[in-house]
């Protein structure tokens, strides 16, 4: 299977097929259910293939409904987030902006961050305003959302490109990010002050989360682990998976404060719980699963998107059940999720549509 196009911030990293994990594969039937297609405003609707469930049978109230939105084409949006009135900003990487959709008309504003920008990660701070992490700037970047003014934060002078991936904001108010050259760092934003550490075993740092007790955990992606962060001292401790050569990509807290993970090489979701230091992955379903993004909703539901199935997979930690809802464009290459309540979205880079799941 040829390896998926990846941006300029993602360099390919070679699948590596993994043998199934015998905890993932329980139980064989497909059940199909109905997939209804979701019309409002002026958005580009489209709806999937039915989505397909591998173990016990979905028990939910009705089907999750997907809609795309188009955006400008060429723009390759990486991350999305969602702020408060339910607008969703985005990160158009190819173009060196950041977009806000209005999912109510499907209308997309853009804000040019800068020359030379090409931004990857979005979050909606506490202040309410999306803060950005720029590879092509080297720098963290806040956007006004009212008066659209951008203000930058850059690294300093000693780290002059370390692709910088993705941040969460702890319960301080501290931003953390970090960078795949093998760095992660701190923006303190009252001060403005920007502190760089240098990763263990360097080039990987990829997604980061943060738990509600607020420890805050990344993935590495090169280095195939998590780590743990010290907010005090700003040390990282490595965490082993259970699958050497696994290629964690991203990272999420669910309510539990477990730490979920995307591990791209090896295809499967791996949960961490740091309360007893134990380690279980699940292999998703299909011949060349290959886990990008991953994302644990509301109900603590685990979301990832499969580049192998061009799909979104929705695992259920409580009857080990995944269930595949294939993407109406092909390819649609979703490289992050993030939601609220009752919503999860996507960025389809290759497609330039933003996807959502009305769940």
């Amino acid at each position: 299977m040829a390896s998926p196009r990846s941006t300029p911030d993602d360099p390919p990293l070679p699948s590596k097929a993994v043998a199934p994990n015998r905890r993932a594969l329980i139980a064989a039937a497909l059940t199909v259910a109905v997939l209804v297609a979701c019309s409002s405003g002026g958005g580009n609707n489209k709806s999937s293939k039915a989505p397909t469930t591998t173990g016990a049978p979905d028990t939910g109230a009705g089907a999750p409904r997907i809609q795309e939105y188009a955006v400008p084409a060429g723009s390759h949006p990486h991350d999305v987030a969602v702020a408060i009135d339910g607008s969703v900003w985005y990160t158009a990487q190819s173009t060196g902006k950041l977009g806000r959709l209005d999912p109510a008309t499907g209308r997309v504003d853009e804000v040019a961050l800068g020359n030379g920008s090409a931004p990857h990660g979005v979050i909606v701070g506490p202040d309410g305003a999306p803060w950005i992490t720029d590879g092509g700037l080297n720098a963290i970047v806040r956007v006004d959302p009212a008066t659209k003014d951008v203000r930058t934060f850059p690294l300093p002078e000693s780290h002059p490109s370390a692709n910088l991936n993705t941040a969460v904001f702890d319960p301080s108010g501290t931003l953390w990010f970090t960078g795949q050259s093998g760095i992660y760092g701190r923006v303190t934003p009252v001060s403005g002050q920007v502190q760089v550490y240098d990763a263990p075993r360097g080039r990987g740092p990829y997604g980061i989360t943060v738990t509600r007790d607020g420890d805050v955990f990344y993935a590495s992606l090169a280095g195939n682990h998590v780590a743990k962060l010290d907010r005090a001292t700003g040390a990282a401790t490595v965490l082993e998976p259970p699958t050497t050569d696994q290629g964690t990509r991203r990272v999420w807290a669910d309510s539990r404060g477990r730490i979920w993970s995307s591990q791209w090489n090896a295809g499967q979701v791996a949960a961490y719980d740091p309360a007893s230091g134990q380690w279980r992955e699940w292999r998703l379903p299909g011949e060349h699963p290959q886990a990008y993004a991953v994302y644990v909703d509301d109900r603590d539901q685990v979301w990832l998107s499969d580049f192998g199935a061009n799909a979104l997979v929705r695992f259920d930690p409580e009857t080990e059940q995944f269930t595949a809802y294939p993407l109406p464009s092909n390819p649609g290459e979703v490289r992050q999720i993030l939601g609220r309540p009752g919503q999860v979205w996507g960025a389809e880079s290759a497609a330039d549509k933003l996807i959502v799941v009305r769940t």
